[in-house]
């Protein structure tokens, strides 16, 4: 599943993916699902990207057992 996303002057793949995934590293998924976006260092007004709903892991060796 994708989430549309219309970009606005002079934004970066690293905002995207902390706007998405509260993460500006995790940014190659949405690289990887817009492979007709070229790679620049900033995005240009207009463009809809696809942006991938990631599945989130819950990391349960930090919980204690009763919330596992």
């Amino acid at each position: 599943m994708f989430i549309p996303h219309t970009t606005t002057e002079g934004e970066r793949w690293d905002q995207l993916a902390w706007r998405y995934y509260g993460d500006a590293h995790r940014y190659q998924p949405i690289v990887q699902a817009n492979p007709h976006v070229p790679l620049t260092s900033a995005l240009p007004a207009g463009l809809t990207l696809a942006i991938p709903m990631l599945e989130t892991v819950l990391a349960t060796e930090d919980l204690p057992p009763w919330m596992r």
